[in-house]
């Protein structure tokens, strides 16, 4: 990556596991013409090779493509198709300077794609000056990173996250970042905690769902380590409940240290909304403030603004130096910008979450399709993250999805795919019904509860509710490729077939 920049090329860096259609269906949407790649990788000690789906991927494209491979695996594979040999490269080339070239600010760093709400991929172009001045600016901000500190940020590399604050946003600032390879419990569940002790890590940056999963593996963990270097905590990803963030507060940071919580997409090119440390109160659940320069508001549907304590749509009425160009054409990026009502003139970026602001503090509650109205005749809302949140709460679950779906009398109504501990899912529906109805209200209970394996989810751990709605109200699926674990969509419709069948008699 830093060596691309250095020369002037924009990069795209795509995750190992994706499909050989999404490196072809990348390569080709920005014309690459250079593939860096290796012939393997581990996961979890097992050995995984590249080289086949390198080569059908290429083959998929209409011009030629210079590859480059890197012999990660020291001899387990031979890689005879690629152009040209990495460490032979860097032989040949040794003790060369290369010179940096110039560029203008606005001309391509790189490329990061996402995974929209129905799993299809959306490419975001960031800019030379103004994102590296950004990310530069948010991770000493927000992060509290300073020249010689060490941070580590577990996030894939090629997230948006990663891009921001494993690479680019440190590194501006002459700090040390830190990269691992693998599970972090591999080999053993003491890995994250040794990573921050022998490093001397001074902000852990990690996810809410990485948090949950130390506190199953349970406190002694952290606890048989040093982790007084520690000086920050941060939060990303998803939502934070006060469980978890206290969990996190009491067994990680020892009360010492601030956590941050950050709201940010990769159209953003970093964080956007989040405390700062030492100016910010913190407030488990909430998600903090706009960053100074950030222009976000909470707009109902007609495009006016909301009062506090009510729910609207986030919205933001002015860009910012980290804010994205789109990969596609015109007409379909303008799919990307949503207009409320008359505000044409305005340049508005919906960022299609929902959010409630009290006190100027911003909790994120989820994606705006996710919002059922219950009620019968009233017009009732609920967020599914609500009803999520008490379904969460019952010892059997370990993991549950709430979605929007179809009914024959109500026009739309909750839907719940839950997971459950081995040989526990006995009366797991009776016992939702009567949780979601004294923690809520009647109306919220889902219509039906469906007990499957696994959610589907992104490589990046998001929950694909779009998928579950289309397989919910058997409509076509679209695109699938970004689905981590696509084979349990054939468990999951097998599921609602056999549930709606038993409905049905």
């Amino acid at each position: 990556m830093l060596a691309a920049a250095r020369i002037g090329a924009p990069h795209i860096v795509v995750f190992a596991e994706y499909s050989v259609n999404v490196l072809a269906s990348f390569m080709a949407e920005t014309n690459a013409e250079t593939l860096i790649t290796a012939d393997g990788y581990y996961q979890n000690g097992t050995f995984q090779s590249l080289e086949s789906k390198v080569d059908r991927g290429i083959e998929q494209l209409d011009w030629d493509v210079t590859t480059v491979s890197v012999d990660r695996t020291e001899g387990e594979t031979e890689n005879n198709g690629a152009d040209y040999d990495y460490d032979r490269l860097c032989l040949k080339h040794r003790d060369s300077t290369v010179e940096p070239v110039s560029r203008k600010s606005d001309d391509a760093l790189f490329v990061c794609y996402a995974s929209g709400p129905t799993g299809e991929p959306v490419g975001m172009e960031h800019v030379t000056g103004s994102y590296l001045s950004y990310v530069a600016w948010t991770t000493h901000a927000v992060l509290d990173v300073n020249v010689g500190d060490t941070l580590w940020c577990p996030a894939g590399i090629e997230w948006i996250t990663g891009h921001s604050y494993v690479v680019y946003g440190p590194l501006a600032l002459g700090a040390t970042t830190v990269l691992y390879e693998g599970a972090p419990a591999y080999p053993d569940r003491n890995r994250p905690w040794e990573i921050i002790e022998n490093n001397d890590v001074n902000q852990f940056y990690t996810t809410p769902t990485a948090i949950r999963t130390f506190m199953e593996w349970g406190t002694e963990y952290p606890a048989a380590h040093d982790l007084s270097s520690l000086r920050l905590l941060g939060t990303v990803g998803q939502r934070i409940e006060p469980e978890t963030w206290r969990w996190f507060y009491e067994h990680v940071g020892n009360e010492q240290c601030p956590i941050i919580d950050t709201w940010y997409q990769a159209e953003n090119g970093g964080i956007t909304i989040s405390t700062l440390p030492g100016v910010h109160e913190m407030r488990p659940g909430s998600v903090g403030q706009p960053l100074p320069g950030i222009d976000a508001d909470l707009v109902d549907a007609r495009g006016e603004s909301v009062p506090p304590g009510k729910s609207g749509y986030l919205i933001f009425r002015r860009p910012w130096p980290g804010f994205f160009r789109p990969v596609r054409d015109a007409e379909e990026a303008s799919e990307l910008w949503t207009e409320f009502g008359d505000l044409t003139d305005e340049w508005i970026y919906f960022s299609e979450d929902s959010a409630v602001c009290e006190d100027g503090y911003i909790t994120i509650l989820g994606r705006t399709d996710d919002i059922i109205n219950i009620g019968y005749y009233t017009k009732n809302r609920i967020h599914v993250s609500e009803i999520e949140r008490v379904t969460e709460s019952i010892d059997e679950i370990t993991d549950v999805a709430v979605v929007c779906g179809q009914h024959d009398i109500m026009g739309e109504a909750p839907y719940a795919f839950v997971v459950c501990e081995s040989d526990s899912s006995t009366n797991v529906r009776a016992k939702i019904r009567e949780t979601v109805e004294r923690e809520l209200a009647a109306p919220a209970c889902p219509v039906d509860v469906y007990i499957v394996p696994e959610l589907p989810r992104t490589y990046s751990g998001g929950v694909l509710r779009q998928v579950l709605t289309d397989l919910l109200d058997s409509e076509r699926l679209g695109d699938t490729n970004l689905i981590r674990n696509p084979e349990v969509l054939d468990y999951i419709a097998v599921e609602i077939r056999q549930r709606q069948s038993t409905s049905d008699e």
